[in-house]
């Protein structure tokens, strides 16, 4: 697929500095090797133009076609896979080391809404006061992320203390 810079710089009639050019006509024959002239006086009777496709073979490539029509296929080509593109974000859910059993199943809720829309999902376990000294909750409360989520995902970054907060990242096992 070509992108913006190759549409900008490729060679057509009068720029094309080669004397010599493996030619393709209109209908997509191979000619032969050709002068430039000569593969310039073919297109110009055919009413096309003259576009070097491959300038770095020797001879260089070129093929009689419209170069404004071939210019409009491939910045729609561009566009189309630009379009198809899947953006991956990460969604961040936070919880605290002593969550209630509801508000748990919620969050594993939004967590298995957005690992089924393709996104990452960050977990934070925030600790606040001394519920520091007691990590071992935050760590067992992702360990029961990882199991309630189960086959879905697949973790990217293990559980890990970063300042007050342990942080465990996990993405589609797709």
């Amino acid at each position: 697929m070509a992108n913006k810079e190759n549409l900008v710089s490729l060679n057509v009639n009068e720029k094309i500095r080669s004397r010599e050019v493996r030619l393709i006509d209109a209908n997509g024959e191979n000619v032969g090797v050709v002068s430039i002239s000569t593969a310039l006086n073919m297109a110009r009777e055919s009413g096309l133009d003259l576009l070097e496709i491959a300038p770095q073979s020797n001879p260089p490539v070129c093929k009689i076609m419209d170069y404004g029509k071939w210019k409009y296929e491939e910045q729609k080509k561009l566009k189309e896979a630009k379009s198809n593109q899947k953006i991956v974000e990460t969604k961040e859910l936070k919880i605290r080391p002593n969550i209630d059993t509801h508000d748990f199943q919620v969050k594993m809720k939004s967590a298995k809404r957005f690992i089924e829309d393709g996104d990452k999902v960050k977990f934070t376990v925030r600790f606040k006061g001394r519920e520091i000294t007691n990590q071992d909750s935050g760590l067992q409360l992702l360990n029961r992320v990882k199991e309630e989520l189960g086959d879905i995902i697949k973790v990217d970054k293990e559980p890990l203390m970063e300042g007050r907060q342990m942080i465990m990242l996990v993405s589609p096992a797709k």
